[in-house]
C-alpha cells in the first residue's frame, strides 16, 4: 500500500489519494488480511463486564497479536482502555505513538542502562528479578525519575518473576511507603483447563502474598484466567489473545467475536488425472479427475506446512465460492494446492480469492490443523498481506471492497 507522500516528486496526475493507492493495492494483493477493530472493541467490552468490578488492561504485544499496534491501540482507547502491557521495550515506543496519555507496561523487565528509555516515553518496567530492582532503584534515585515500575511474582509457571521468598522480602520497602511499586502481578500457567489443580494452587499462593503489598493493585488473570471466576479477577485483568477472537474457553464455545478474515489469490488452475500426486514428496495423490486450485500463500505467509494434505488424513480447508474445499499435498514457500473438483464448472477461476480464515475457518480451527494454538497463528501471518482494518473509533466510512479478480492491464 504505497501511499505517495510528497505530490511535488511525481507528476500531478499520478498522485493518488490513501483510498486509491487502497484499492489499487487491494486490486493487485495476492493476499488480504482484514482486521475488525469493532469486533476487538466488542471482546474487550465483554471482558471488562466479565471482570468488573476489575479494571480491564489490553495485552498488544506482538504488534497486537500480528493485528497491527497502531489501529488496535487507538481502537481500544478510544473504547476506554486506560492500561497496555507489551514485552519489550521497542513495542513500547510503538504503543506511546498510538497512546499519549495510557499506562503502558513491559512485560520482559528492566535491563541494565534502560532506564533513560523507559522515562522517556513513561513506560513501566514488570520488574521479575532483585537484580532488576536494584538497577530500577539506583536509575530512580540518580535520575529522579518516579514513573513506578510493576513487580513480577512467580506463583508456578517457572518463567519470570521473583520467588515467594525473595517478595516477602521487599514488603518492608511497601510499609514504609514512597515505594514506587505501581502493581503486584503473576501469570497463571493452565488457565485454559477449567479444572487444573495448579489454577487454584497458583490462586492460593498469589492471594496470600499480594495481600502482604498493601495498596497495590494485584493483577493475575490472563484472557482465560478472567472466565476462571472472581476469585482470579483481583483488581487488574490483563486479556490478550482473547481480544483477537481466540477461544479463551477451549472447553468450551467461544465466547469471542471472530476478528480478523484472511484471503489469498488462485494464481492457476490445473487438471489432473487420477493417480497424479500433488506438491513436495508427492504426499497426496488423486483418486478421480481432479481439479486444483493453486492458491498464492504458504508457510512463510504463516500458513503452516503441518496443514498439508497427506493421503489417508484430513487436511485444513479453504473457502472456495462459499463451499469447503481441502488443501492437497504439502504447503510451499508461497502457495498451496486446494481440491475444487466437487465446486460448479466456473465457481474457482484464476485470480479469484479464497477465504483461508473467515466463513466459519477459525483461527482455532486453523491452529488445529497447524498443530498449535490460535496465538501462534495470528502472530505468524506474515508482512506479505495486504492489510485492511473495519470500524474503530475513527472510522468514517467503509473499506474498499477486496476485487475477486486483479483489473485487466491496459494495453
Amino acid at each position: 500500500m504505497n501511499i505517495v507522500s510528497d505530490p511535488k516528486l511525481v507528476p500531478p496526475d499520478t498522485v493518488l489519494s490513501p483510498e486509491a493507492n487502497l484499492a489499487a493495492s487491494l486490486a493487485t494483493a495476492n493476499g488480504v488480511l482484514t482486521v475488525d477493530l469493532d469486533a476487538i472493541v466488542a471482546n474487550w467490552r465483554k471482558l471488562e463486564k466479565t471482570a468488573v468490578p476489575a479494571e480491564c488492561a489490553g495485552v498488544i504485544k506482538a504488534d497486537a497479536y500480528g493485528c497491527g499496534v497502531d489501529p488496535v491501540a487507538r481502537a481500544l482507547a478510544g473504547a476506554g482502555c486506560k492500561t497496555f502491557f507489551v514485552a519489550t521495550l521497542g513495542e513500547a515506543h510503538a504503543a506511546r505513538a498510538a497512546l499519549p496519555t495510557a499506562t503502558i507496561y513491559v512485560l520482559d523487565g528492566f535491563f541494565p542502562n534502560s532506564g533513560d528509555a523507559y522515562a522517556k516515553i513513561d513506560a513501566k518496567p514488570v520488574i521479575g528479578d532483585l537484580n532488576e530492582l536494584a538497577e530500577w532503584d539506583v536509575f530512580c534515585r540518580r535520575s529522579g525519575w518516579a514513573g513506578g515500575a510493576a513487580i513480577h511474582i512467580d506463583t508456578g509457571m517457572n518463567r519470570l518473576g521473583l520467588t515467594i521468598t525473595e517478595a516477602q522480602g521487599i514488603v518492608p520497602r511497601i510499609n514504609a511507603g514512597d515505594h514506587g511499586i505501581t502493581m503486584v502481578m503473576s501469570h497463571l500457567a493452565c488457565a485454559e483447563s477449567l479444572n487444573h489443580p495448579l489454577n487454584a494452587k497458583q490462586l492460593a499462593t498469589f492471594r496470600e502474598i499480594a495481600s502482604l503489598f498493601s495498596g497495590v493493585p494485584a493483577s493475575l488473570s490472563n484472557s482465560s484466567g478472567i472466565f476462571l471466576g472472581a476469585a482470579f479477577q483481583f483488581d487488574v485483568v490483563r486479556p490478550g489473545a482473547a481480544l483477537y477472537g481466540v477461544n479463551p474457553t477451549p472447553e468450551a464455545d467461544n465466547p469471542m467475536q471472530p476478528v480478523v478474515e484472511l484471503k489469498a489469490r488462485i494464481v492457476q488452475i490445473r487438471n489432473l488425472d487420477k493417480g497424479e500426486s500433488v506438491g513436495y514428496g508427492g504426499t497426496w495423490t488423486t483418486r478421480r479427475p481432479t481439479k486444483l486450485a493453486i492458491v498464492s500463500a504458504g508457510y512463510a505467509d504463516g500458513y503452516f506446512r503441518a496443514a498439508g494434505g497427506v493421503d489417508g488424513t484430513r487436511s485444513a480447508e479453504v473457502m472456495v465460492a462459499g463451499k469447503r474445499c481441502p488443501v492437497a499435498g504439502r504447503i510451499s514457500m508461497d502457495l498451496m494446492a486446494v481440491d475444487v473438483t466437487d465446486l460448479d464448472k466456473n465457481a474457482a477461476r484464476r485470480g479469484h480469492m479464497v477465504t483461508l480464515i473467515g466463513e466459519g475457518i477459525t483461527v482455532d480451527e486453523l491452529a488445529h490443523h497447524f498443530g498449535t494454538i490460535g496465538y501462534e497463528v495470528l502472530t505468524s501471518l506474515g508482512p506479505r498481506y495486504a492489510r485492511v482494518y473495519k470500524g474503530g473509533a475513527a472510522a468514517t466510512e467503509q473499506p474498499p471492497a477486496i476485487p475477486e479478480q486483479p483489473p485487466p492491464i491496459p494495453a
